[in-house]
């Protein structure tokens, strides 16, 4: 996964949140990064028309762009359950997010042998919590 792959996961994920189109304030807030940075990197995912920005009404991914937000999802989801069920990392929220700019679809998908990802991923994935949905009850058992 890349810069642009997570850039893609957070205008889905605001765009899931908000019911519409997403505001470049509120990608930027997800990814703490600046406006200005986001609205750099909004500009080069347009020109791959992987989303549509209208200013002040927002951002829309296009078909193309929703698929490979949903698969960077999914490789998130991956990694958060590889990191708690596998490796038993209590911070794995943190970790997940310094490793999904790293990992590759080669590893993502070997790590996805070893956790058995589920058939609703990545549509369980509860972006509030920031956290898998499959992970819930077991964070929740271990509290």
């Amino acid at each position: 996964m890349n810069t642009a792959d997570q850039y893609l996961k957070a205008i889905y994920l605001v765009q899931e949140q908000e019911d519409g189109p997403a505001s470049t304030g509120d990608v930027a807030d997800m990814l703490e990064v600046s406006p200005a940075s986001a609205n750099e990197m909004i500009g080069k995912l347009e020109e791959e028309e992987l989303l549509n920005h209208e200013k002040y009404k927002g951002v829309d991914l296009t078909d193309e762009g929703i698929r490979r937000a949903r698969e960077a999802l999914q490789n998130y989801c991956i990694i958060e359950r590889f990191l708690l069920e596998v490796l038993e990392v209590e911070e794995f929220r943190e970790e997940a997010k310094q490793l999904e700019g790293v990992i590759d679809e080669t590893v993502a998908e070997r790590l996805d042998t070893i956790i058995d990802r589920e058939p609703q991923c990545p549509d369980c994935f509860d972006a509030e919590g920031d956290v898998c949905g499959l992970l819930e009850p077991e964070l929740e058992a271990s509290d």
